[in-house]
């Protein structure tokens, strides 16, 4: 399959890949069979518009059904490996830093999909509203992206480093 849009890519790492397809796994196997037992025993408590246990397991049975989904989806467009990547360049599997414009503190993260958890740095995501504004940009380039108040936020690209490079 040739990839048309590398923006709709998630690039993860091995063990990223390997644990989100176990947590898989693990929810759409035994995670939905332990559920709908739950659910019959809670059933068989009697009237169910006042079981509580009945409506807390089936609200669990939706967040299952939608991490399932969601699951599903990134592991779908995963890339395994490390995304393609040039030194002074931001994109994703890149050491980030930046200045907001007005202040004179910088700030370093990573730009790496919200699976990438266990890295010893803030990480970003290239959809965010900040990671899609700075994607492509080089050091030096300035960006503006939306806040969620509407308002505008400009920063100025100060590093951009492959993660883990020294």
């Amino acid at each position: 399959m040739t990839e048309t849009r590398a923006d709709n890519v998630t690039w993860l790492t091995q063990e990223a890949y390997d644990r989100l397809k176990a947590e898989l796994d693990h929810l759409s196997g035994p995670g939905r069979i332990e559920i709908a037992q739950k659910i019959e025993a809670a059933r068989e408590e009697g009237d169910l518009r006042e079981n509580g246990g009945y409506h807390a397991a089936k609200e669990e049975q939706g967040k299952i059904e939608g991490r399932i989904l969601q699951l599903k989806h990134i592991l779908e467009n995963a890339q395994v490996g490390e995304a393609p990547r040039s030194e002074g360049v931001v994109g994703p599997g890149m050491t980030v830093t930046i200045s907001f414009e007005g202040d004179d503190e910088e700030v370093t993260f990573l730009l790496a999909s919200r699976e990438e958890s266990g890295v010893p740095i803030d990480v970003y995501s290239p959809n965010s509203p900040l990671g899609s504004a700075i994607n492509g940009k080089k050091v030096g380039e300035k960006a503006t992206y939306s806040l969620p108040n509407g308002r505008s936020m400009s920063v100025e690209i100060l590093d951009a480093t492959p993660y883990g490079a020294a």
